[in-house]
This record gives C-alpha cells, sequence and structure tokens, in this order.
C-alpha cells in the first residue's frame, strides 16, 4: 500500500513540474529601470507585461530588466507593502518609478468564505483572519498554537506537552452534550477544510490514551505551519450555513500557500529551538517530606517504622534530595526544522514546491523522537483569453512519532525527594535492594504511530459567458494510522522473576480515504447601484475508514516483540470497514445597493448517510445584512469616521459529526464461543428517527475605522442555541441494554460579547502595529426533559453551563477531631452522592483573549503576544493523594490543621488514605482560579542588508513560546486541561531566512 502511495505522490508532482511552458514571441524589445522608495532602492518589486507572461523581479538595488512585446506595452509594479503602479511604456527602454507606501485598509483585506471571497468591508458574517506573518517561523508543530489568543470568540488548548498531540478548539462555547468523556467523539468540534477539501476530525489512537491526552490527534499537526498563507474561522449563522450540517461549531478553514508570479526563487528557512516542562508547583523538600511521614506514623499511634517505610526507616538516605520533576522531565528538548520551496512562473501560469523537515525530542530521559516531513505543491495557470484557470495543490506528509507508553509526569511530582538515584554505580538501573520501583523502567515501555497523510485538490473554472462562470472543486484525501505498543518484562523488577513471557505487544491500522467532488456555477451582475451575486452548487462526499487490531502477548525472547506473529497467545479484534456517504446543494444570492446595503441569504439542503431512515435529509439557512453607513451623503463629510458599518445574521446550521452507523441495529463479535462457534452481540439498537443536531445562531455588530482607519474597533454580540441533542436516552434493564443514542428536547445557549480594537499609533521610519481582543462567553443549559430521573443529573443543571462540576462542599475541619467536615443537605446524617453533591461549580472560561503588538524599525522588527484568560479551574487538590503516604505533595500541604495551627487546610497527615479525603477530592476544595497572563509568544527579526544578486533577501530571527506566565493557580500549568499530563513547554528559537 506504502509503494503504491507514493506513487501516486510522484504522479501528480510530477504532473505539476511537466506542466510548465514558456511562449516564445517575436518583435520584443528591453525595458529597464529603477524602482524606489522614499527615495531608495526597493528589491522584491514584480514587474510584468500586462497580458503576457513576461515577468521580472528587482534586485537589491531596485534595478530590473524586461523583455516585453506589442508596440504600447503596460507595465504592471506589483508589491505587497506598496500600491500597485500601472505604466504605458509607449517607446521608452527605461522606466523608472517611485512606489507608495500602502496602508492596508479594511476594504483591501480580503476574506476567504469557504466557497466565495469577500472583502471584509462588505462581509455580512462574522470571519476571523490570521495570516502567514503571525504563524510562519514559530517554534511550534500545529498551527493551532500559533493562532491562540489571536482570534476573539476563539478558544484553543492544546492538551499535552508531548510533540504531536491534541488540541481542544471551541467557536463561541460548547454546543453539545457529548465529549469524550462520554462519547467517542467530541460533538463540539469544527468542521476543518484545507485548501477546500473536508478533512475530518484527527485520528483516534486505540493504545496511545496514556501518552495523548484524549488519544486524539489533531488533523492540523499534519500541515507544516510555515506552509500555511491563513486561517480563517467561520463562526456566525451567516457565514457558517452555507456548511449546512456540518457548520454547528464553526469551521476552520485553511489555506496553504499558493504560488507567486515572478522570477524563479529560492527559499530556505532553517531554524533550532530548545524547549523545557515547566511547573507552578513547589514540592516538598526532603526535610519537609521526612517531617509530614514521621509525623503522619506519630498521628496513628505507630512509633516502630514497617519494614516498607523505606523513606523513613533508615533504608533510604534521609539527608538525600532530588527535585525528580528536573531530574525526568528536565532534559531540554530539541527541535531543528528545515524549509526549502521553489516558486515562479509567468503572467499565466506559475508554480511553488515546499519540503519541510522537523524533528523534536522530549523533555523525557531518553532519546524519544517527533519526526514530521511535509511536501507541498501548488500549481496555477490562466488562459490567455483569462476565461479558463486551474488551480491545483498537492500535500504529502508523514509523521512518525516514538514516545514513553505512560506519561511519567505524575510519578515525576509524587516520587519521594530521598529516593534513590536512578542508576547505581556500574551504570545499570539502581532498584535498591528492591526498596525502589525506578521510573526508568518504564522507558522500556514505549509507543509509536506512523501517520501518512496525501491530500490532493484541484479547481477548475471557465467563463461560459459574459459574468457567468462555472467551477469545479474536487479533492481526495487518504490517511494510513498505524500504531504500536510494545511492554516488555523489563519494566518490571528482575526480582520479581517475570520472564518475555509476560510481554506484550499491541498493533492497531486504520485508514481513511475520501473523495470530494462540487459543480457550482456563479453569475455576477453590475448595473448602476445595483451589483447581484448568485452561487448555486453540489457537494457529494464519500469516505470509507477501515480499522484493525492485533494483540500478541507472551514471546521466547523480547527480540521478536515487534513481531506478533512470534507471540504465545494472539487476540485478533474486529476489523471493521465503514462508509460515510454526504450530498447537499447550495446556494448564495448576495444583493448590494449603492456600495451602501448588503443583504446575503444562503442555504443548503443535505443529506447524510449518518442518520435515520426518516430522517437523512434536512435544511439550513441563513440571511445575513449590512449597513455601510459610512457611505451615506450625511456622514461622509466627517473627517475622524473612515469606515462605519452594522451588520446582522440570522440562521441555522447543524452537525453530522456523531460517527457511522449509529441509528442501526448493530453487533460485534461475542469473546464467549458456544461449541467451538464465535456468537454476535447486540451493540446498538435500531433507531430511525436518529436525527440532526441544529443550532440556531443570531448576530449582531458594529465595526468602525476612524482616522483615516488608523484605529479600527469592532464590537459584537451574538447569541447561538443548540438543541436535538444527540444524548443516551435511559431504558429499562429488561431491554438489555442501558440506553438507546436519541434526539433529546435539550437545549443549550450560548451567547457572548466579542471586541477587537486595533490601530498603528506610528506609521513614520519607526512603525507601531497594535491589536486586542477580547471574548466574554456565556453557556447555559436552558431545557433538558426529564434531567432529574436520568444519569445526567449528577453532572447538568437547568441555567447553569454545561461546564460545571457538582460538588461537595467542604466547611472546614472539625476542631475537636481534626477531621474534615462536609454539608450534609438531605440531613440523614451521612455525606454520600447524588444528594449531597449540591454545590455547583463552573470550570468554564469568563472572558478571554490577547494583546499582539509590531514594532519595526528600519532592518529592525519586534512583536510580543499576550493571552489572558479569567476563569474557575481543578486545581490539585483534586489530583492529590491522601496526606502522609509515601508520595511527595506540594508545600501548601504543610498547611495542615493541628491545635496550634487551627486554620489550616489539610486535616492531619495519616499512614493510610483516609476515607474522607476521597470525598474532599470531590469537594469544591478542587476548584479555584485558574486565571493566567500569559507572555504567549515574542519575535525578534533582524533584516541583512545586502547588495549581490544572488541573494535576494536574509533575515535572522530569534522567538520564544511560552515564556512567562503570570497566575495564582494552584497546579502545574492554569491553561492546561489534563491533569496528569506532561504540559505545553517553554520554548527559545533560533533561525534564518534566505531568498535567493
Amino acid at each position: 500500500m506504502k509503494n503504491s502511495y507514493y506513487k501516486i505522490g510522484g504522479i501528480f508532482f510530477g504532473l505539476m513540474l511537466t506542466a510548465f511552458s514558456n511562449n516564445t514571441k517575436a518583435q520584443t524589445r528591453t525595458i529597464s529601470g529603477t524602482v524606489t522608495a522614499s527615495n531608495k532602492p526597493l528589491h522584491g518589486v514584480t514587474i510584468s507585461q500586462e497580458g503576457s507572461d513576461q515577468v521580472t523581479t528587482t534586485s537589491e538595488n531596485g534595478t530590473y530588466t524586461l523583455q516585453v512585446s506589442a508596440e504600447n506595452p503596460i507595465l504592471l509594479f506589483r508589491h505587497p507593502d506598496y500600491a500597485e503602479e500601472r505604466i504605458s511604456a509607449t517607446n521608452q527602454t527605461v522606466v523608472n518609478i517611485s512606489l507608495e507606501q500602502k496602508v492596508k485598509g479594511i476594504e483591501e483585506v480580503i476574506l476567504n468564505a469557504g466557497y466565495y471571497k469577500v472583502k471584509d468591508k462588505e462581509r455580512t458574517g462574522s470571519i476571523a483572519k490570521v495570516s502567514a506573518k503571525d504563524i510562519e517561523n514559530q517554534p511550534i508543530t500545529n498551527v493551532l498554537s500559533a493562532v491562540q489568543g489571536r482570534m476573539p470568540g476563539v478558544s484553543i488548548t492544546q492538551n499535552s506537552g508531548v510533540p504531536g498531540g491534541g488540541y481542544n478548539i471551541q467557536i463561541r462555547g460548547r454546543n453539545s452534550l457529548r465529549t469524550y468523556a462520554n462519547s467517542e467523539i467530541d460533538g463540539s468540534q469544527p468542521l476543518y477544510i484545507v485548501d477546500g477539501v473536508p478533512i475530518g476530525s484527527g485520528m483516534t489512537s486505540t493504545y496511545g490514551g496514556n501518552i495523548l491526552s484524549d488519544s486524539n490527534l489533531n488533523p492540523l499537526s499534519n500541515i507544516s505551519p510555515n506552509d500555511i498563507e491563513s486561517l480563517e474561522i467561520l463562526k456566525d449563522a451567516d457565514a457558517t450555513a452555507i456548511y449546512g450540517s456540518r457548520g454547528a461549531n464553526g469551521v476552520v478553514l485553511v489555506t496553504t500557500k499558493r504560488a507567486k508570479k515572478g522570477s524563479l526563487g529560492l527559499t530556505f528557512n532553517s531554524s533550532y529551538a530548545l524547549s523545557n516542562s515547566t511547573s507552578n508547583l513547589k514540592m516538598m523538600n526532603t526535610e519537609q517530606y521526612v517531617a509530614m511521614r514521621k509525623q503522619a506514623y506519630a498521628n496513628d499511634g505507630i512509633s516502630t517504622y514497617p519494614a516498607t517505610a523505606y523513606d523513613v526507616n533508615g533504608i533510604w538516605d534521609q539527608g538525600r534530595y532530588t527535585d525528580w520533576t528536573k531530574e525526568l522531565l528536565g532534559k531540554t528538548a530539541v527541535t531543528s526544522n528545515v524549509q526549502l520551496s521553489l516558486s515562479g512562473g509567468g503572467e499565466k501560469t506559475s508554480f511553488l514546491i515546499s519540503y519541510g523537515h522537523n524533528e523534536q525530542t522530549t523533555v523525557f530521559a531518553k532519546d524519544f523522537r517527533y519526526k514530521t516531513n511535509t511536501l507541498l505543491g501548488n500549481m496555477a495557470h490562466r488562459s490567455v483569453d483569462n476565461r479558463f484557470n486551474f488551480n491545483m495543490s498537492t500535500l504529502f506528509s508523514k509523521l512518525e512519532h516514538n514516545i514513553i507508553n505512560l506519561d511519567n509526569t505524575s510519578s515525576a511530582i509524587t516520587l519521594s525527594p530521598n529516593a534513590p538515584s536512578l542508576y547505581d554505580a556500574t551504570g545499570n538501573i539502581n532498584w535498591q535492594n528492591n526498596t525502589f520501583d525506578n521510573p526508568l523502567a518504564a522507558y522500556n515501555s514505549t509507543y509509536a504511530n506512523d501517520n501518512i497523510q496525501f491530500m490532493n485538490n484541484f479547481t477548475a473554472g471557465y467563463e461560459l459567458l459574459k459574468n457567468v462562470q462555472v467551477k469545479l472543486n474536487g479533492g481526495i484525501n487518504y490517511q494510513t494510522f498505524n500504531e504500536l505498543s510494545l511492554q516488555p518484562n523489563t519494566i518490571y523488577n528482575p526480582s520479581l522473576v517475570i520472564g518475555p513471557a509476560n510481554s506484550r505487544a499491541l498493533q492497531s491500522n486504520k485508514s481513511r480515504f475520501s473523495y470530494t467532488l462540487e459543480p457550482q456555477l456563479n453569475w455576477n451582475f453590475k448595473r448602476d447601484r445595483h451589483q447581484i451575486d448568485v452561487l448555486v452548487g453540489g457537494t457529494y462526499q464519500s469516505d470509507l475508514n477501515t480499522q484493525g487490531a492485533i494483540q500478541g502477548y507472551g514471546f521466547t525472547n523480547n527480540a521478536f516483540i515487534q513481531n506478533i506473529s512470534a507471540a504465545t497467545t494472539k487476540l485478533i479484534s474486529d476489523q471493521i470497514s465503514t462508509e460515510y456517504k454526504y450530498m447537499a446543494a447550495f446556494g448564495r444570492l448576495n444583493y448590494q445597493f449603492d456600495h451602501r446595503y448588503i443583504i446575503n441569504i444562503t442555504g443548503r439542503r443535505d443529506g447524510s448517510s449518518r442518520f435515520g431512515t426518516n430522517r437523512k435529509f434536512a435544511n439550513f439557512g441563513a440571511i445575513g445584512a449590512a449597513w455601510l453607513f459610512s457611505n451615506e451623503s450625511f456622514l461622509k463629510d466627517i473627517p475622524w469616521l473612515s469606515f462605519g458599518k452594522l451588520r446582522a445574521s440570522y440562521g441555522s446550521s447543524g452537525t453530522d459529526n456523531i460517527g457511522n452507523y449509529q441509528y442501526n441495529d448493530t453487533y460485534i463479535t461475542s469473546t464467549l464461543g458456544y461449541n467451538n462457534t464465535t456468537g454476535l452481540v447486540p451493540s446498538k439498537l435500531f433507531n430511525p428517527d436518529f436525527s440532526w443536531e441544529k443550532t440556531i445562531k443570531l448576530e449582531s455588530a458594529l465595526e468602525l475605522g476612524l482616522f483615516k482607519e488608523r484605529l479600527n474597533v469592532t464590537a459584537s454580540f451574538y447569541r447561538n442555541r443548540s438543541s436535538n441533542q444527540l444524548v443516551g436516552y435511559q431504558l429499562p434493564s429488561v431491554t438489555g441494554f442501558s440506553s438507546v443514542l436519541a434526539n433529546l428536547d435539550a437545549t443549550i445557549e450560548n451567547t457572548g460579547w466579542e471586541f477587537e480594537l486595533s490601530g498603528r499609533p506610528f506609521t513614520g521610519a519607526f512603525k507601531w502595529e497594535t491589536s486586542i481582543n477580547l471574548s466574554i462567553p456565556r453557556n447555559k443549559l436552558i431545557s433538558f426533559p426529564g434531567l432529574e430521573g436520568s444519569t445526567y443529573a449528577s453532572s447538568y443543571v437547568i441555567g447553569q453551563s454545561v461546564n460545571i462540576v457538582k460538588l461537595y462542599h467542604l466547611e472546614g475541619i472539625n476542631p475537636q477531631n481534626g477531621q474534615y467536615v462536609f454539608t450534609d443537605y438531605n440531613g440523614d446524617g451521612k455525606v454520600s452522592s447524588p444528594d449531597d453533591r449540591q454545590v455547583v461549580k463552573n470550570i468554564g472560561v469568563n472572558y478571554f483573549g490577547g494583546w499582539n503588538n509590531n514594532f519595526s524599525y528600519k532592518n529592525w522588527s519586534f512583536s510580543f503576544l499576550l493571552q489572558f484568560v479569567k476563569q474557575q479551574s481543578r486545581n490539585y487538590n483534586y489530583l492529590m493523594s491522601s496526606p502522609g503516604l509515601m508520595r511527595n505533595l506540594p508545600v501548601e500541604a504543610l498547611n495542615v490543621w493541628s491545635a496550634e495551627n487551627l486554620d489550616g487546610q489539610y486535616m492531619p497527615y495519616h499512614t493510610t488514605a483516609s476515607p474522607l479525603h476521597s470525598l474532599f477530592q470531590m469537594s469544591d476544595a478542587t476548584v479555584s482560579d485558574g486565571s493566567f497572563i500569559r507572555l504567549k509568544n515574542i519575535q525578534l527579526t533582524y533584516r541583512i542588508p545586502l547588495e549581490g544578486k544572488l541573494i535576494r533577501d536574509a533575515r535572522i530571527y530569534f522567538q520564544g513560546q511560552n515564556l512567562y506566565t503570570r497566575t495564582k493557580y494552584f497546579g502545574m500549568d492554569p491553561e492546561f486541561s489534563s491533569i496528569g499530563f506532561l504540559p505545553p513547554l517553554k520554548t527559545y528559537s533560533f533561525g534564518m531566512q534566505i531568498n535567493f
């Protein structure tokens, strides 16, 4: 399969490389000249002849030479930072020109809305955008890390500091009751589209759950951030309704870098980064820890320490101290990244090829690695008469991950500070006479995955008639995901005499193949003050997913452990193949009057194979309107008002992200046989009315551009109501099933305010651009019929957020006996669930945002991003073991109750786990302020002034990621949601970029 995979990729890239041709034209002449700006030579200016494929670029000293044809050629001078100029060169052979600095206003920003593009000035929907200048060169492996804190309404959390891990992204809140905790699929995840091709959710790991939080891999991990031109997020109904059943949770649109016109150019980019783990917890030192342990024995009336109390009975050195977080998580992770791209082409045909290699080690104390190789190709062509255009992109990626099987972050925190050294005097793993469970042994158990993806998409358009264009979008996405978990007997103490017969190997294979076809017809009409844009189209998508797993137990020798056929016992799981079919018809009508009033109507009818026979089709639609009041005659003379717009939208979208065959009667093979015959066991019940979750969205917004758009302000309010929730409906036990997945009339409401403020305080030789965004989300469950009598009553409360937890109330410590006291709400004389778990705490976000700044002076530029979040979070009390056990604790646990310390937070130490501590872990003591301000990113860049012809441009840069966090949070990391896993790392990076 892999060989055919590489052949497919080779064919596509071969076609692109052989698709270019040059047309030789007669009667040519040479025009030369110099391009300047502010009386200085300007390099990087593209000069072309209109209607011809002749293109050149200015050198470092601003000079150029161009071969032109025709008697009166028109020359086009283009530079991304300067206004475009058109010069008619009659009989001239020398054309010198000075370009004026261009200030990119709101009306010049073009946004990708998926099926169409729209000027930021004229959009009626809510679309957020991050461009390449904010993404490239950052020391990250997933573009979502670069987006954190830059977009209002978009909350992104990295699930792990392990490279290749997943991300949790919520666009304007959580719309579904389905999460990874209660379902195989998170029902609030957005739709991902790369260059017009839906790529589905990320692969789910079968055996990586102990190292990859939520066992989830984000689909954007397969794309190099340096290959991304822009990332847009569609949020409201006007923007998402055209995606119908897949747009309820927002749409993430990724556009990879495109081919650009101009002379052949080569770009080399290389960086080297160092990363370290961080923790907000300060653990006890040996003196504090030993004192705690001895006090625990004293409290329990034990004067002779047990033989297994190695830390205090003299077996281990009570004067020894090891900071285990530094020892086990303190290795410096090294990342090397190389990016090489080649681009060029004429006025009609251009191409781009980019290759990237990234290799990253980990902070764990062994040489684990994460490798990525990506290859991107793009070709664009337009016919001489400009009626036909064709664009094709191909992305090939291969990700290899080798890592420890079990994240040992928790072990590094809880290990006794006076535990023995990891290695003995001979350099072998130290078991300290069988008194020490050496954490290094766990490193013999490894997890590896191999993730290969091939994506290809094309767009072909032809102008049938004037203002009438037919277009065909198509694409394929093929992905394989193989994983291998090895658990040899060497993870155990040799004294246990556990041989290779107890070793095991677990292997899983998954693949996904999908293709999409989308024919479209577009009509534009302009007359006088009227402008109409009509789009109609259809979508057909087919997905085929396969998966299988095999487990091997017992080997004669660990040398055979990777060959499961050598195992004594083999268990083969079901080999599953699932299909998904999706089809839709969609349309858009956009009407503008006099550049003042805009109405945008979108609609879509969807059909999905994932729903019951009675509900396979559904309709979605939206209407958006905008009033550009700054174009009104009575406001045009206001000098400080450059731009003003009121917009609003209302409509519906849905989600079919629920997995396949959920409505069907399904069966699985039984693990128990009868008379040597394998049987089948029913796993799901048939539900013909299994239907779509639907979200009704409402938004209104005000956009202002002031003082020639040097100050821009946007304020928006939204309300999303998600109903028809797909949840497990309880059934009587006599049915043989505890529940059936069905639509309940439960409704979640997300409301909020979003604010954006951007400005250019200085625009001269010294430039300062600044922007700040603030989001204030609110989430509420407004209805759930039958909630009180269901199992969901312990998780949700009507009128409260779906992010709540229900907890016991800790009143304090009884001064008579030094034990925790919890509120007995039902007065039955005991504290138990669910009746006494009545305290409701919202562990969601109250508000969040970011402040971004860019400064530039001559050849220097500097930028930084501050991310801030106001929230309540689960703290370390939720994870902390009972104080007094043979496990280290944070120094906060020194604040123990006693007759001398009546305000102590923790009850007296004990050598055995107290049942009251279990209640404590489920009490309101485990929720506290998790707010933080983080220096998310800084970048310092210096452009090296060069005068050579070979090197057009060279830059060196320094980057920092997650450098400083200010917080009062009691835990490892306030942003981090996955307790017990390695949090995101602090990274320093140095690199250089050279353009030839």
